[in-house]
């Protein structure tokens, strides 16, 4: 679904219902803000018509699938760096923790839990069209809440997740390239960004995640990801994320991303529409002739004294008129006044590097790795603790739908301390 779409079957919904019944579990959130604005924001009977599957019928299992998604949210929230075994034990899901088990809609009186198993086999059950239909449904809730009331810059990064319990089976080479096999054949080897502590390489995969910028405050949120194995390139995934988007009703005008997610040969821009802003590439160092390296202006030849002025693009290229006034240049009789250079993963892109505010998307772009840091580290995403790519893809979902439901709670957010003013010295008489 659409988030448009979304919003007209959560009404629809809404309108079936012919009288509201209170929640007796409200009561038991009143400790924790978290746990009762979440509890609020998930309705279980949308969750359960997103989930079902034709032939469904409520007798068919013990737990429902809201549950199911009610634990796996639980776990990101409060224990996000114990395994799934330890989860699913008595110290967290016990009949003592009355507060977790009205979370998750477990009985009260009834020693019931679930157990890691089920849990594994709800995710292997979760086609990614419900996973992104799950991923809508916050979505819908986050916009309604009005945290990107600013103008938006969107951003496309990547990062890697690495599976520690990998070991290299065999290495075949084939046609000169070693083809490596390990335990998981999904993940694969590929190389990392430089950090003093880790290794160059990593085996595991890559997280290629579109976020909102927000351009006033810089503050970023994630929306969508999608997960590949650690050796491809992030160029690759730079038009169906961005596809994925638009498909879900993201109005994705303007991105910006480093200079691996590049627009080679134009395909992105003719396929989505979107502008594509990225840092020149290091390997691209040819100016084109009468092209001033420190400045960026451009003039027709050596002989021209005045700096074109900027026109657009036609036909793939970039149109320059001559930039002096009527009389100015003595040259204008025998002058074409105008040139063309052709686009370029450098300087001159889709959108030239020293046009507007490009330089300020670029550096704006470094918010983008906000999120990882926080899915990583505070929601437990850096220890994989699943054995497969379409579990870690499940669960790199509901990391993205706790984050967003943790800014919307607003519970984490850090006070600003104010410091006092340092008085001035008083010089000695």
């Amino acid at each position: 679904m659409t988030i448009e779409q979304m919003a007209h079957f959560i009404a629809c919904r809404n309108n079936s219902k012919l009288f509201k019944i209170s929640d007796r579990r409200d009561g038991l959130f009143k400790q924790d803000e978290e746990l009762q604005f979440i509890n609020t924001l998930i309705d279980d009977q949308i969750i359960n018509d997103l989930l079902s599957y034709d032939g469904y019928s409520p007798c068919m299992r013990s737990f429902f699938s809201c549950n199911m998604l009610r634990a796996e949210l639980l776990k990101s929230i409060k224990f996000p760096e114990i395994s799934y075994r330890k989860y699913c034990r008595k110290d967290y899901m016990g009949m003592e923790q009355k507060m977790h088990r009205a979370f998750i809609g477990l009985p009260l009186n009834k020693k019931k839990l679930i157990s890691h198993v089920q849990l594994s086999q709800f995710r292997a059950s979760l086609t990614f069209t419900q996973m992104m239909n799950l991923m809508v449904y916050i979505l819908h809730h986050f916009y309604q809440c009005g945290i990107l009331k600013n103008e938006t810059v969107h951003c496309i990064d990547s990062t890697e997740l690495a599976v520690d319990c990998q070991k290299l089976l065999a290495s075949i080479e084939i046609k000169g390239k070693k083809i490596r096999i390990y335990n998981e054949i999904d993940c694969d080897c590929g190389k990392r960004r430089k950090k003093r502590d880790k290794s160059v390489y990593v085996v595991g995969y890559r997280m290629h995640t579109l976020t909102a910028i927000d351009a006033h405050t810089g503050h970023c949120f994630p929306l969508i990801s999608l997960l590949a194995p650690a050796n491809h390139h992030d160029s690759l995934f730079l038009s169906p994320l961005v596809k994925l988007g638009q498909a879900i009703g993201l109005d994705l005008k303007l991105i910006t991303a480093d200079e691996a997610y590049h627009d080679k040969n134009g395909d992105f821009y003719n396929e989505t529409k979107a502008h594509l802003i990225t840092p020149p590439r290091a390997n691209t160092t040819e100016i084109p002739d009468n092209v001033d390296f420190d400045t960026m202006q451009v003039r027709l030849d050596d002989m021209c004294e005045f700096p074109m002025q900027y026109i657009g693009i036609e036909d793939e290229q970039h149109e320059f008129k001559c930039g002096a006034q009527p009389g100015e240049c003595f040259r204008s009789p025998i002058c074409p006044q105008y040139r063309h250079i052709p686009l370029d993963s450098g300087h001159f892109q889709r959108i030239p590097y020293d046009t507007g505010h490009v330089l300020d998307a670029i550096e704006i772009r470094k918010n983008g790795e906000r999120p990882f840091n926080l899915m990583k580290k505070r929601e437990g995403l850096e220890t994989v603790r699943v054995r497969s790519q379409h579990g870690l893809l499940t669960r790199s979902v509901f990391t993205n739908m706790v984050t967003l439901m943790l800014e919307m709670a607003g519970t984490r957010k850090k006070e600003k301390k104010c410091t006092p003013k340092q008085q001035p010295l008083q010089f000695a008489a």
